[in-house]
């Protein structure tokens, strides 16, 4: 029996029967999506193709002369690091299926076809990133004082400068390694800059190759002088390192220098079932990762033909595995100046208010929520005020049994970790479930469950075979008139610097009915619970996506029996068959649909016969929309009078299937009432809105005056007037 590790409250190790995932209430778990036809042309869009859609829209963020300067740039950094994960993630998968002669049965295309067919949307849009940094950002950059300069632009006296920063600095970091017979080529880690050096010996004109690896230790953009002086202007490290390759290779002749970035496959296959230890499983993960095969290679324009050749030979890689960027390789690089302290150029600062239920920090929480449920709008509010301070108050409180947490991103220096610890060592029963497999977290939330265990803390890895993406926290207190358990339902991970840049919903509340379910989900995660009956929680793959079907035929019964109906629904992505299947049915027999998807979609909206009445809408700004909210009217007379649930998983295969998630209801009238708003608000957007047409692409809306705010700024704005109106007089 495959087995996991877990410790006991004093540190002893306990070995403990590691859970398989079992199947949901409706179907088996196939081991792929196998979608339930294989789909038509006409009734899917291509995954792969909305996506690119998607990360056009955040490119339009910096072509968008409405978003602050420094902001623009921020953006086209964001879009390369949108475009590293889907290259490592998603061409990494269809490279695999590719070489292991399948095909996914959710996409009609060949993953020879997919990949052709990435590429020639992708290069368009890699041409307008660089016009968009050469002929807009850069210029503009200028004109307020801001100069992102080459070796050639440099004074006398800034290149004297450099050189010293060079020598001083970047000169003993740097480790040159030549190609020769006595040195075979040498390792190329992920996402990392290099310079490929074309070298000649004095005596010889045979071309040589070098390879000069640029630190990732030090700022890709180096400011001379002081940033505090104007202007202010900066060098690239990569521009340095190459004007000052003579000290590297003394006598050697210098003949080309080809700047390159290489992209390794992320998208690994791993047996749990086999395992003896997911832990050691994932660590193994991270290190066959670091040498898996490189799916793409990025290089600077005006290379030399035999550089870039010999790359492509020891590489491996085929012409259409090659991308010349005409300006930049790594725009997030840019980061130095995008952090430039230059108000005018930025975002407003935005400070997150205290939820007004919470502001009184003097005041116990527990009691403040059960005087009734707290549903908490992140970042507009703060997340340290309330989920935070949750958590915190449940370690110091000495009333308090037992916590239970599931942790997927916990980020940097997470405040949750120590705050674990120290309940554990005040003797109370922790439980926290950590889950190694979030992708590209993996190494850190390894060190995590490893100091969590060596404070006695019970950690547990999940189940095997699904990722655990839920966000649950759980609260056991003695209470004066008994035992009461609270609990905290979310959209987004308990990370406090992604709490500040995502937009998330959280439910604080005490009501037996969802507490109790939430016992039995972490019965399920950490035991052998085969519970399928929740009274109020929608968990993945148990139940949800049969619930979810059965709202919505629910919402068609309405429809043809003349009752209202109406289904909205806020996600990242769309995907699932059955799902949009259902979706078009209920479009056909007349139900209004609302779709508000950030990311990709695969559902074609306003197909005459298919789906004339479902629109679908993208809002793309300043944070990331990444809330799951679920409106069904059920017949309501008014609007605000149907069900609402928020959650952690968007309707995709994976979400639904292959992953542990958990929606739960929003039933008090006042968060009903509020969350019907901010549907309301999002629905009407027309500052940072796309409409999704039939053939997946989008377009734009555009507000009746140019001054209107948009979504997020409205959000921002009422919840500054709700804190003031809370404020003492």
């Amino acid at each position: 029996m495959a087995v996991v590790k877990e410790k006991m409250l004093d540190g002893s190790p306990a070995i403990i029967p590691r859970q398989t995932a079992p199947p949901p209430a409706t179907s088996p778990v196939p081991s792929a999506n196998p979608g339930d036809l294989v789909p038509e042309p006409a009734e899917f869009i291509s995954r792969d193709s909305s996506w690119l859609e998607f990360n056009r829209r955040v490119l339009q963020q910096a072509t968008d002369e409405r978003t602050p300067l420094l902001e623009r740039l921020r953006f086209l950094g964001i879009f390369t690091s949108n475009l590293d994960e889907f290259f490592m993630k998603r061409v990494g998968g269809l490279k695999r299926q590719l070489l292991a002669g399948t095909v996914s049965r959710s996409e009609s295309n060949t993953p020879a076809q997919a990949l052709a067919a990435i590429r020639t949307a992708l290069l368009p849009m890699l041409c307008q990133q660089a016009e968009c940094y050469t002929k807009t950002v850069k210029p503009m950059l200028e004109q307020n004082g801001v100069f992102l300069l080459e070796w050639e632009q440099l004074t006398d006296i800034e290149r004297q400068e450099a050189s010293f920063y060079f020598r001083a600095n970047v000169f003993p970091v740097l480790t040159p390694l030549a190609v020769d017979p006595g040195n075979p080529f040498p390792f190329i880690s992920n996402l990392s800059t290099s310079l490929g050096v074309i070298l000649h010996h004095p005596d010889r004109h045979e071309n040589l190759f070098a390879r000069v690896k640029v630190p990732e230790v030090i700022p890709r953009w180096v400011a001379l002088g002081t940033v505090s002086a104007r202007p202010i202007r900066f060098i690239s490290l990569m521009d340095m390192i190459r004007h000052n390759l003579d000290d590297l290779f003394p006598d050697m002749a210098i003949v080309d220098v080809m700047p390159f970035r290489v992209t390794r496959n992320a998208d690994l296959e791993r047996d749990e079932e086999e395992a003896e230890d997911l832990l050691e499983l994932m660590e193994e993960e991270l290190r066959q990762r670091r040498f898996a095969n490189v799916v793409r290679l990025e290089y600077g324009p005006n290379t030399d033909a035999w550089v870039l050749e010999f790359l492509m030979r020891e590489l491996k890689l085929t012409p259409d595995d090659v991308y010349q960027l005409p300006a930049e390789l790594d725009y997030d690089d840019l980061r130095p100046v995008t952090e430039l302290n230059l108000p005018a150029l930025r975002y407003e600062p935005w400070t997150p208010v205290v939820p007004p239920a919470l502001a009184d920090d003097e005041t116990d929480i527990f009691g403040v929520i059960r005087n009734g449920d707290v549903l908490v709008h992140l970042p507009y509010e703060s997340f340290t005020a309330s989920i935070e301070r949750f958590v915190k108050a449940a370690a110091a409180d000495p009333k308090v049994l037992a916590i239970k947490m599931t942790l997927y991103r916990t980020g940097e220096d997470s405040p949750f970790i120590s705050t674990l610890i120290r309940a554990a060592e005040a003797r109370k029963q922790v439980v926290c479930l950590v889950e190694l497999k979030a992708r590209f977290d993996e190494e850190r939330n390894i060190h995590s469950a490893n100091a969590l265990e060596k404070a006695g803390v019970h950690v547990v890895y999940g189940i095997v075979g699904l990722k655990t993406h839920c966000k649950a926290c759980l609260v056991v207190r003695q209470d004066p008139d008994g035992i009461r358990c609270y609990a905290h339902i979310g959209t987004g991970n308990y990370n406090p610097g992604t709490a500040r840049l995502y937009t998330d919903l959280g439910l604080l509340t005490c009501d037996p009915a969802i507490t109790n379910d939430v016992v039995e989900l972490f019965h399920y995660l950490t035991g052998r619970s085969l519970k399928r009956d929740y009274h109020k929680l929608l968990v993945a793959p148990v139940n949800m996506q049969a619930k979810f079907l059965e709202m919505i035929e629910r919402e068609i019964a309405h429809k043809q029996a003349g009752r209202p109906a109406h289904i909205i629904a806020k996600m990242n992505a769309l995907e699932e068959r059955k799902v949009c299947r259902a979706l078009y049915r209920a479009s056909q027999a007349g139900v209004p649909i609302d779709l508000i998807v950030r990311g990709f979609c695969t559902l074609r909206p306003g197909v005459p016969g298919l789906s004339d009445n479902i629109r679908v809408m993208s809002l793309v700004g300043r944070f990331l929309e990444h809330s799951r909210i679920f409106y069904f009217r059920n017949g309501a007379e008014k609007e605000a009078d149907g069900e609402f649930y928020i959650g952690s998983g968007d309707w995709m295969y994976r979400n639904l299937l292959a992953r542990v998630e958990v929606t739960a209801p929003i039933e008090k009238f006042g968060l009903r009432q509020r969350v019907w708003q901010i549907l309301q608000v999002l629905l009407s957007d027309k500052r940072q809105t796309w409409d999704m047409r039939p053939d997946g692409t989008y377009v734009p809306r555009t507000p009746d005056d140019p001054a209107f705010p948009g979504a997020q700024q409205i959000f921002m704005t009422e919840a500054r007037q709700t804190a003031l109106a809370q404020t003492p007089r």
